[in-house]
C-alpha cells in the first residue's frame, strides 16, 4: 500500500530542507566507496600492525582484499546490564564470520554508561554529552580503514544514537546493530513505582526499597519498561539497522545467538565484495528517518528521540526538526501499551505481537514508507514478521500474527488506544518543549497554575519533605541544559510529583532539563529551549507567575502582560557546583559549544 499523503507531504518537504547537506554528505560517501579499503596498498608496516594477531591465513586473506574483514565497535562493560550479555559476542561473532568465509576483528570500543546508577548523581551530567563522545570513540576505531563492513554491539540510551551517529559518518560501510535484548520480567513496574511513593512518603525503609529495586533490575538485559534503551531497539527495527525481529529476544537464548550469528553473516554479505552492497548512508534517507519517527509515535516512545533523532539524522545529511516530529505525531496513532504507558513490560510487548505485528498494522493502513532499503533487503514487508527458533537451531520467520495476542498491550490500527501518537511539540512565549501525552489522563493535557520555581531537582525535593508543595503549581526547574549542567535528566521528580498528583493536587512539571521515557502520569514539559543558562524566556519566570500548558493547542504560556514579561531580565544562577568532581570537569568544552535541544543538543552539528 502507498504511503498515507500527509505522511509523504512531510517526508517531501524533509527532502527538499535537507538538499543542501545531504547532497553533500552522499557526494562523500560515494567518493570513499570508490576509494574502497585498499588494505592491499597499505604501507606493509601499517597492515603488519593490523592484522599482526591474525592466523597466517588470515594475513594472506587480508593482503589481498579478497575477503571482507568485518569491524566490531563494542560498547561491551559488565556493570552495565543490557551490555554485559556482549562480552561472549566477539567470539560468536568471529566464529560466524568464519564459517561465512570472512574476518572480524573489534575495532574499538566505546564508552557506555548506565542511567540508571547515575540517576541524581553529578555523573548523571555526563550522560548526554556521552552520546558524541561515543560517536567519536567509534570513529577513532573504524579510522584504520581496515574494514569492508561494520556492526555495532549496543542498546542503551545515549549508546545506540551515538553508534548511529558513527554510522552515518562512515556511511560508505555497511552497518548492522546487533542487540542484547531484554531482561526476563521481575517485579511489575507498577509495582516498583509503588514501593518507590512509599518510600518517598516515608512509609516503607530503605531495605524494603532496595528490595523491590533489585527484583526488577535483576539480571542480564535492558530494563524492562519502555524506556529510551527500548525505543532505540524499536528504532534500529523499524529504520532497517536490526534483521527482522530482532529486538525484543532475551540474552542467553539460542535463539538471541541465532539472530547474532545470523547478523554477522549479514553484514558480510552486503559489502562491496559482493552483489548486494548496502552502504548504510545510502540505505538510510529521509523515507528512513520518518518511519523512526512513526515508530516512536505509535509505541509512545522515549522522549530523548526528539533530540536523538535530529542528531542522528543530521549525521546522515538529513534535516529533521521538531516541527517534522510534531506534526507527524498528530497523524500517527498509538498502537502499544508499555510501562509507563500501560502495565505491560517489552517481554510482554513481544509476547503480544511485537515489532513484526506493530509494522503489519502500520503498513496496512500506509502509515509507513514501506519501499526502504534495509541490512536484510528492500522493503519493510520482511519486518512484518514472526521470529522463531528453527529445527535446524536456525533462525525462523513467519508471517506476523493478524491479530494481537493481548489486545491491551497491542491495539489494531483500526481501534488504537488513541488516535494521536505519544509526544507533542508545545511552544510560545516560554520557548519551545516536548511533552509526553499517551501516559498522562486527557484531563491533565491543560494544566494552568501557578509557577513555583526551582534551580536544582533537589530543592524540589527538599520542599516535598518540609512540606511546602501546597495546593496547585507548576514546577518551573530550569538551568538543567546542556549548557548549563549538561542535560541531566530529573527521574526523582516523577516520583514526588505522582505522589502530589495522587493526593488530589494538580501539579505539571516545567523543565530545559529530561525526563525520558519515564516522564510518567505528571504532564511534563521537557526540553525548554532555549535554554536558561542562555537567557531564555525560562529564565524569566517568576513565583506565582500563572502557566498555561495545553498539550491539545500544543502551546506553553506565560499568562499576563506578554509585553512585561518579554521586557524582563533573565535570572542568572551559580553553576560552579556543577562544573567539578566525577569527571565534569573534563566536559566543560562540551557545555560551552552543545547546541540546542531542538536542533540535537549536540557539539558536533551545532
Amino acid at each position: 500500500m502507498s504511503v498515507d499523503s500527509r505522511i509523504a507531504a512531510i517526508t517531501a518537504r524533509i527532502v527538499e530542507r535537507s538538499k543542501p547537506y545531504r547532497e553533500p554528505y552522499l557526494e562523500r560517501v560515494r567518493n570513499a566507496a570508490a576509494k574502497g579499503v585498499h588494505r592491499s596498498v597499505l604501507g606493509c608496516g601499517n597492515l603488519a600492525h593490523g592484522f599482526a594477531i591474525c592466523s597466517p591465513s588470515e594475513k594472506v586473506a587480508l593482503a589481498g582484499d579478497m575477503v571482507p574483514n568485518l569491524g566490531i565497535i563494542t560498547s561491551y562493560n559488565d556493570m552495565l546490564s543490557a551490555h554485559q550479555p556482549f562480552e561472549t559476542y566477539p567470539a560468536l561473532i568471529r566464529q560466524a564470520a568464519h564459517e561465512a568465509g570472512g574476518i572480524a576483528q573489534v575495532a574499538g570500543g566505546v564508552p557506555a554508561m548506565c542511567d540508571g546508577v547515575t540517576q541524581g548523581q553529578p555523573g548523571m551530567e555526563l550522560s548526554l554529552f556521552s552520546r558524541d563522545l561515543i560517536a567519536m570513540a567509534a570513529g577513532i576505531g573504524l579510522s584504520h580503514n581496515m574494514f569492508d563492513s561494520t556492526v555495532y554491539l549496543g542498546v542503551c540510551d545515549k549508546i545506540v544514537p551515538g553508534l548511529m551517529i558513527a554510522a552515518m559518518t562512515f556511511g560508505h560501510l555497511p552497518a548492522v546493530f546487533i542487540p542484547a535484548g531484554p531482561m526476563t520480567t521481575g517485579l511489575p513496574n507498577d509495582e516498583k513505582a509503588r514501593v518507590r511513593q512509599l518510600f518517598a512518603e516515608g512509609k516503607v525503609g530503605r531495605d524494603e526499597l532496595l528490595e523491590a529495586e533489585s527484583k526488577s533490575y535483576h539480571g542480564p538485559g535492558t530494563c524492562t519498561f519502555y524506556g529510551t534503551a527500548n525505543s532505540n531497539q524499536m528504532l534500529m527495527e523499524i529504520m532497517g539497522f536490526h534483521l527482522p525481529g530482532a529486538s525484543f529476544i532475551n540474552p542467553g537464548t539460542p535463539l538471541r545467538d541465532a539472530l547474532t550469528k545470523e547478523a554477522t553473516k549479514r553484514a558480510l554479505a552486503i559489502t562491496a565484495l559482493g552483489n548486494e552492497f548496502t552502504p548504510a548512508g545510502e540505505m538510510i534517507d529521509e523515507r528512513s528517518i520518518v518511519n523512526g519517527v512513526i515508530g516512536l509515535h505509535a509505541t509512545g516512545g522515549s522522549t530523548n528521540h526528539t533530540m536523538h533523532l535530529v542528531a542522528m539524522a543530521r549525521a546522515g545529511g538529513i534535516a529533521l526538526t521538531w516541527q517534522d516530529i510534531s506534526e507527524l505525531s498528530d497523524i500517527i496513532p498509538l498502537l502499544a501499551r508499555v510501562y509507563p504507558n500501560g502495565l505491560a513490560d517489552v517481554n510482554h510487548f513481544h509476547a503480544a505481537g511485537g515489532m513484526g505485528y506493530l509494522i503489519s498494522q502500520l503498513l496496512k493502513k500506509g502509515m509507513l514508507h514501506g519501499d526502504v532499503r534495509t541490512v536484510y533487503g528492500q522493503g519493510l514487508d520482511a519486518y512484518a514478521i514472526d521470529v522463531k527458533l528453527g529445527a535446524n537451531g536456525g533462525v525462523l520467520r513467519e508471517p506476523a500474527p493478524e491479530k494481537s495476542h493481548d489486545p491491551k498491550v497491542l491495539a489494531t490500527i483500526e481501534h488504537p488506544f488513541q488516535v494521536t501518537g505519544g509526544l507533542k511539540m508545545l511552544s510560545g512565549n516560554l520557548g519551545k518543549a516536548v511533552i509526553k501525552t499517551s501516559a498522562v489522563k486527557p484531563e491533565r493535557h491543560i494544566i494552568e497554575a501557578p509557577a513555583k520555581i526551582f534551580h536544582d531537582q533537589s530543592e524540589l525535593q527538599t520542599a516535598f519533605k518540609e512540606g511546602k508543595l501546597e495546593g496547585n503549581f507548576i514546577a518551573v526547574v530550569r538551568f538543567q541544559g546542556p549548557k548549563a549542567n549538561g542535560m541531566p535528566e530529573l527521574h526523582k521528580l516523577t516520583t514526588v510529583l505522582g505522589i502530589l498528583q495522587d493526593r488530589g493536587q494538580i501539579v505539571a512539571l516545567v523543565t530545559d532539563g529530561r525526563m525520558s521515557g519515564a516522564s510518567g502520569k505528571v504532564p511534563s514539559a521537557i526540553h525548554m529551549t532555549p535554554e536558561a543558562k542562555d537567557g531564555g524566556p525560562i529564565a524569566k519566570v517568576r513565583e506565582g507567575d500563572i502557566i498555561r500548558l495545553d498539550a491539545v493547542a500544543g502551546t506553553i504560556e506565560v499568562l499576563g502582560d506578554r509585553r512585561e514579561f518579554a521586557a524582563r531580565e533573565a535570572v542568572v544562577a551559580d553553576l560552579s557546583h556543577n562544573e567539578f568532581g566525577m569527571g565534569r570537569e573534563l566536559f566543560a568544552p562540551f557545555r560551552a559549544i552543545a547546541g540546542t535541544a531542538d536542533h540535537g543538543a549536540s557539539v558536533l552539528f551545532n
